[in-house]
């Protein structure tokens, strides 16, 4: 009976011992637990209202540093690049149009101011009537008189070259430079002559004679091409 109560308490001693070095691993682990480190969640932050997103999507829209420079900022860096690049050049070209002789109007019979027009052997080729402030060139055009008038009345050629009777010519203006120009290369030159393209008629000389050259000088086409 004494055998039997001595193991029943060494069995007791053991049990004791056993739950408390249980308890004592528990309290342990409960303990390294407590001390470990809690990882942090991560925290939502609201975005500000009006923030544009990311990668083109709608949303609210935060600071300058989550969108990128303003639309009023890429608008200034955009002026301030064209302003440093140099500017090209533009070039404009004009061309001022010719004089345009030709396509008068014809006075009635006998109410127009008459010329008559004479080859280079003092022949008469044509009487013709004229309104006042008509050229020489576009009336002898108009009446088919063989008054070339190669560049078209815009002083560049000698070709309309005519001569005149003394009087007529010393009613008129004295010719400019330009014509005086063209003038020196026309052929036959006499004390007389003038550009028809740049005589107009007037009243006062209402029965003038005109004569042609016996040849015409074309220094702006070809140097030299023979009339009658």
């Amino acid at each position: 009976m004494a055998m039997a109560s001595s193991a029943f308490a060494n069995t007791a001693r053991a049990s004791r011992g056993a739950g408390l070095a249980m308890g004592m691993q528990c309290a342990r682990t409960r303990a390294g637990a407590a001390a470990a480190p809690q990882p942090i969640a991560p925290r939502r932050v609201a975005a500000p209202s009006g923030f544009a997103g990311f990668a083109g999507q709608a949303g609210p829209a935060g600071p300058s540093w989550w969108r990128g420079p303003s639309s009023s900022s890429r608008a200034s860096s955009s002026r301030q690049q064209q302003q440093q690049q140099p500017r090209q050049q533009q070039r404009f070209f004009h061309a001022s149009a010719p004089a345009q002789h030709g396509g008068i109007h014809r006075p009635e019979p006998g109410t127009g101011i008459k010329v008559t027009f004479r080859d280079s052997k003092g022949d008469d080729l044509k009487t013709v009537e004229a309104n006042e402030g008509d050229d020489l060139l576009s009336v002898a055009h108009e009446y088919d008189v063989d008054l070339e008038g190669a560049c078209e009345g815009s002083i560049a050629c000698s070709t309309c070259h005519v001569i005149l009777e003394p009087d007529v010519y010393d009613s008129l203006e004295e010719p400019g430079d330009d014509e005086n120009d063209m003038l020196d290369l026309a052929f036959g030159l006499t004390d007389t002559s003038r550009l028809g393209c740049q005589v107009k008629i007037a009243k006062e000389q209402d029965g003038m004679v005109v004569q042609l050259p016996s040849a015409t000088r074309n220094m702006r086409v070809d140097g030299s091409k023979p009339s009658h």
